[in-house]
């Protein structure tokens, strides 16, 4: 594998890694390569690299691994996950993109829904390889200020206007209409989306439901993928809805006061995962420039010879492993409050400095790694090129670096003190 694991993995948890890394350099990151090249619109037709490589994750039973057994998941610890999703962001960050939104609404299903939902939408999901799924949250006019509307008090939350896509209950169904924007990952490929959408009648998307939208229903229809920066290997694409009728058990999570818990902790899980896709990008952008510059020849000698070569790419290993440790830790407690314990109470600034701090470094290791590559690293005769585009694409995927900071900076202001004397009161009642 190349590295070190200071987490001293046991047998299983390194044959674990060996099978993911091995399927992710020979099958992910080549399809990845192709899917980038490719026009927008081919990326999507039948026969696409896309395709197969999800059926190939699917058959490997990859998507379920964030549900328990007993729901027809895979047991796994949280830093076997951790370790999946990590050298999945080694292949490939727009297939682990891929494979994260997939598992949204059928896993939120699984465990929140009731057991017609889960026949009628995880089955099919869990025994086909053709049900891909998309997590439809970014509006035209609301992108990552969605996660300060879940948290900011009342008043200023209304200031900051409505939801775009509107649900309306009709005796026993919802009425869904509206649009979501054109950055919805996997929407042109899915087959059934997680959507949040704000209910009728309510001052501001903070008030809403989370359903899951089969799309093929009537009134659904996807725009045209787009071209985008980075992560081209994850096809993207506007949503529309137009009086789009579900049964009500597809509502999932209905409002209330539920609602803002359950997309708190969503976005705790989302973050662990992403902070790992972000420590295998970073990694991935590592290697390749290690390597390369113990073979470029500059001034009579490989690139590693020169001190000042060396010295980057010891800050480049330092950066990778401490953004892996702290991605780690994180994800042992959001998974053990939120899985195992289902007391659905982790914490929201250790979850986002997770992917916060991750998708930092994945950026500026992947920026070094060019830089070392020097002319070569702006040419698409090697990866480090699609590397860099994906890594700055990761400043803005799943919530601006921005956005999440100031939303994990208001959970600091609010609860570090509380928290603090909560766990010193605990353990002293144990001690």
């Amino acid at each position: 594998m190349g590295f070190l694991d200071l987490d001293e993995l046991s047998d299983e948890d390194e044959l674990l890694k060996e099978e993911v890394h091995r399927f992710a350099k020979e099958v992910i990151r080549p399809a990845s390569l192709e899917l980038d090249r490719m026009p927008a619109e081919e990326r999507v037709k039948p026969g696409s690299p896309f395709y197969r490589v999800m059926k190939q994750m699917k058959k490997l039973g990859y998507h379920k691994i964030m549900l328990p057994p007993e729901k027809g998941g895979i047991a796994m610890t949280p830093l076997q996950r951790s370790i999946v999703f990590e050298e999945l962001g080694w292949g490939s960050i727009g297939f682990a993109t891929a494979l994260g939104v997939d598992m949204i609404p059928f896993t939120v299903t699984a465990l929140f829904g009731s057991d017609d939902a889960y026949q009628e939408l995880v089955v099919p999901w869990l025994e086909r390889d053709d049900c891909i799924g998309c997590w439809g949250v970014t509006e035209p006019e609301h992108g990552s200020d969605y996660l300060i509307m879940l948290r900011e008090e009342k008043e200023i939350v209304e200031k900051m206007g409505k939801g775009n896509v509107v649900a309306e209950k009709d005796g026993d169904e919802w009425v869904i209409s509206g649009q979501k924007s054109a950055w919805v990952s996997s929407a042109p490929v899915a087959t059934h989306c997680g959507l949040h959408a704000q209910v009728k009648g309510e001052k501001s998307i903070a008030n809403g439901l989370f359903c899951i939208v089969p799309l093929d229903s009537k009134g659904v229809r996807k725009g045209k993928p787009v071209e985008m920066l980075g992560m081209r290997d994850d096809p993207q694409g506007e949503l529309f809805f137009d009086n789009v009728r579900i049964p009500e058990h597809y509502v999932i999570v209905s409002p209330g006061f539920f609602y803002g818990i359950f997309c708190d902790q969503l976005l705790c899980l989302t973050s662990c995962g992403v902070g790992a896709f972000s420590v295998g990008l970073a990694r991935a952008a590592f290697e390749e420039a290690l390597n390369y510059a113990r073979h470029r020849i500059q001034g009579g000698v490989p690139l590693v010879k020169h001190k000042n070569i060396k010295l980057k790419l010891y800050e480049m290993f330092e950066k990778i492993e401490t953004a892996r440790y702290y991605v780690r830790k994180a994800t042992e407690y959001t998974h053990r409050r939120i899985l195992e314990l289902r007391t659905n109470d982790a914490s929201p600034r250790h979850a986002r400095a997770a992917q916060i701090y991750a998708k930092k470094i994945a950026f500026e290791v992947a920026n070094d790694a060019l830089q070392i590559f020097g002319a070569y690293g702006l040419s698409r005769e090697f990866i480090i090129e699609k590397l860099f585009r994906d890594a700055r694409a990761l400043q803005i995927e799943d919530g601006t670096v921005e956005v999440l900071s100031l939303e994990a900076g208001e959970d600091v202001v609010e609860n570090y003190e509380k928290d603090c004397y909560d766990a010193l009161h605990i353990s002293r009642l144990y001690c």
